[in-house]
């Protein structure tokens, strides 16, 4: 790296070097997750240790894009790159029947990582008009709006009494993680991305199908190194479309109250307008 690059910073920090790095999993790095490390990334200057390997070099300058391409590019920073390693932990398949609890921005994402990996069905759970219609332009067939026992009968209609190959969990509500593991078949891998709401979760229930829980925070130099970057700059996925509303920094606290509020999807930050 040297200055003036055109980089996005993820925000896992990881060093390069450590055995979580090495084996992939760099928002685990065992240097890296410190709090003073990871302050700063709604300002205007972030200081970046282990630049040379964790950040992701993007050819030329942000003046070569479009706003919606910096858009895309940005979700590489976290969400996007959250979305896939929800499919990724969750061993996506050619073929599969996939199951998205979450309709926010990385519930969203992780529909376009599921279609990322070949899922044929792709099921979004989702109760809010204008998610719904960007999950089924990002890639869903299918849209399920009930919760809880209603949803778990709602997906068992769909696939014939099956259930779903892997489900990618994007909330970490006990709610959200109950209906994940009841929703797929014996054998199948929920992908757990949603950060958990609650120190402990009953394992039980995974013992009796035989399915698998992997997951945790994502690995976002390494996604976007394997295949993310290549996706977006090649215009085969469009995640930037998340952001729903922009604010610039003097106006942050609106920012998230238009979340709060259901009112945007993802909040996009500026350093100016």
């Amino acid at each position: 790296m040297k200055p003036g690059d055109f980089v996005i910073a993820p925000f896992t920090h990881g060093c390069g070097h450590c055995a979580a790095c090495l084996a992939g999993f760099d928002g685990n790095c065992e240097n890296a997750r410190t709090d003073d490390e990871i302050v700063g990334y709604q300002g205007e200057y972030l200081r970046f240790k282990n630049a040379d390997w964790a950040l992701v070099k993007v050819p030329g300058l942000p003046s070569d894009y479009t706003d919606d391409q910096l858009n895309d590019l940005l979700t590489l920073a976290d969400v996007m790159a959250t979305g896939y390693h929800a499919a990724a932990s969750a061993e996506v398949k050619t073929d599969d029947t996939v199951v998205v609890m979450g309709d926010g921005a990385v519930g969203l994402c992780g529909v376009i990582s599921a279609k990322l990996c070949g899922a044929k069905r792709i099921i979004a759970m989702s109760r809010h008009a204008d998610r719904q219609a960007l999950a089924k332009e990002f890639g869903a067939t299918d849209v399920v709006a009930e919760r809880g026992d209603d949803a778990v009968k709602r997906v068992f209609e769909l696939t014939d009494g099956a259930g779903a190959d892997a489900v990618l969990e994007c909330v970490g509500t006990t709610q959200s993680v109950d209906t994940a593991v009841k929703v797929g078949r014996p054998g199948a891998v929920v992908g757990r991305v949603g950060v958990p709401q609650k120190a402990e979760m009953n394992t039980n229930s995974l013992f009796w199908k035989n399915i698998g829980l992997r997951g945790g925070i994502a690995s976002v130099t390494t996604h976007d190194r394997e295949i993310l970057l290549d996706a977006v700059l090649k215009g085969g996925i469009h995640p930037g479309k998340v952001f729903t509303k922009r604010f610039d920094l003097d106006h942050v606290a609106e920012a998230y109250d238009a979340m709060d509020k259901r009112e945007a999807i993802k909040s996009l930050l500026v350093i100016s307008e």
